[in-house]
């Protein structure tokens, strides 16, 4: 991976976007040239090998479900929390009610969703996730 695309974020970036540009000028078709296809294929690897397959990973993952399912819930049920329901107010429990509650707390910052997650639900700040911008101030 290193001698193939070097060691810094900037370096990686320039050689799969400079083997991109090489295949599809050779080939006419989208793709990447052999050998840095293959090491970003090994990078990947080890990214879910070493990173999201662990299992403090998964715990954490677990974590961010449990907190905004509910979330989304309230909102579902409360639509007139939602900042769509001013401009063009609808029913909760309906199927808009769902997309504009999910599109709205998709689009949150980790703190927003924590920050919301502890205000509407008091949810408990010991099962927040951890993580990073999810710390919220001290009471």
């Amino acid at each position: 991976m290193r001698q193939r695309c070097g060691t810094t974020r900037r370096e990686q970036l320039s050689a799969f976007i400079t083997a991109m540009i090489e295949a599809t000028s050779a080939t006419g078709r989208i793709g990447m040239v052999p050998d840095v296809a293959e090491a970003l294929a090994l990078f990947r690897r080890f990214n879910y090998d070493a990173i999201y397959h662990r299992s403090a990973s998964q715990a954490q993952a677990r974590s961010v479900i449990d907190m905004l399912q509910p979330l989304v819930e309230h909102y579902i049920a409360h639509p007139r929390l939602l900042p769509s329901w001013e401009q063009d107010p609808f029913d909760a429990h309906t199927v808009r009610a769902h997309r504009e509650a999910v599109n709205y707390v998709g689009g949150m910052t980790d703190r927003f969703a924590c920050t919301q997650a502890v205000t509407l639900l008091d949810y408990p700040h010991d099962k927040l996730p951890q993580g990073i911008d999810t710390l919220l101030a001290a009471e």
